[in-house]
């Protein structure tokens, strides 16, 4: 396998990320477990998902949150078949773990830093030792590929906690952050519905400007402006309208971005008024200047007032 080669495959499929391409594949080649930490809508998933699959390697999805058991993680014997046939391995139920490590797959946690520790602490043994020994089943032993790959939330983003150092010592870590504008842009358009450049572009606009917002806790990821875009077209439709209509392009803001964004406490104004205030910002003066208006722009009617 030519890694280089590899590489420029997966530039196709991911959008930039050339840098986090690189270091995922060669610390995959190297055999090492890697978490990805960054905020959500950062691609993490789909950048590990992407590699795994030119890799040619077997992938194991994990949905971690605070539910997740070591019995679900691990795997359990079948009641119903114990009754009759006792604890055989026969009636053993893989799980995630063991799946991945009888097969040589990638076991992909996702939200690692949601799963209790408890659960956590069953993967200490199986970095280390590529392997696992579970009561009445016996040991599991790693086919060669296996190999830990997880994503996960900044520590202080809400129902995340601190990973253990038992944990942290055994993986490399890559911290992933927003893709420049050009890029969400180019991921809005190849993502999103078939609306004009212009209109793509105020989207993403919009949404990076929610993470800067003084009022917000956190803003959008590039999710927004692909649903923004989606619904935008989808209303226009719906009323015989166009995107540059300026209710379609607000209701779809409020639609796509009132739930994504989070005030902070004590602030005092809505989702709604904040996402309205942006769009004023963003999508107004291109309404003003389509009807030759040197005025401000008015948000349509029942739209959310700014506070």
């Amino acid at each position: 396998m030519i890694l280089r080669d590899l590489v420029d495959r997966l530039t196709t499929s991911v959008v930039g990320r050339r840098r986090e391409i690189d270091l995922v594949v060669a610390a995959l080649v190297a055999d090492r477990h890697i978490v990805l930490e960054g905020p959500p809508g950062t691609g993490k998933s789909t950048l590990l998902r992407a590699v795994a699959a030119e890799l040619g390697i077997g992938f194991e999805f994990v949905e971690g949150n605070a539910e997740l058991t070591p019995a679900r993680l691990v795997g359990h014997f079948d009641p119903a078949r114990v009754l009759a046939d006792g604890y055989d391995p026969a009636v053993f139920v893989d799980g995630p773990v063991v799946s991945a490590l009888r097969d040589g797959s990638l076991l992909y946690i996702e939200e690692l830093n949601r799963v209790p520790e408890e659960t956590l602490n069953v993967l200490v043994t199986v970095m280390s030792e590529r392997e696992i020994n579970v009561p009445r089943l016996g040991r599991v032993a790693a086919a060669p590929g296996f190999r830990l790959v997880a994503a996960m939330n900044p520590f202080d983003a809400v129902g995340t906690a601190r990973i253990s150092s038992a944990i942290s010592d055994r993986v490399c870590r890559l911290a992933v952050d927003y893709q420049d504008e050009t890029e969400e842009l180019a991921i809005t358009r190849r993502h999103g519905a078939a609306v004009t450049d212009e209109f793509a572009a105020r989207s993403v606009e919009l949404v990076r400007r929610t993470r800067l917002h003084p009022d917000l806790r956190s803003g959008s990821s590039v999710r927004g402006s692909i649903d923004l875009s989606a619904v935008a077209a989808s209303l226009a439709d719906v009323r015989g309208s166009s995107t540059e209509d300026p209710e379609v392009s607000l209701d779809a803001v409020l639609i796509a971005l009132s739930g994504r964004v989070r005030v902070r406490e004590g602030c005092g104004r809505t989702p709604e008024d904040i996402v309205t205030e942006l769009w004023r910002e963003i999508f107004a003066p291109a309404t003003e200047e389509a009807q030759g208006d040197t005025g401000k722009a008015n948000a349509p009617t029942g739209a959310t007032p700014v506070g």
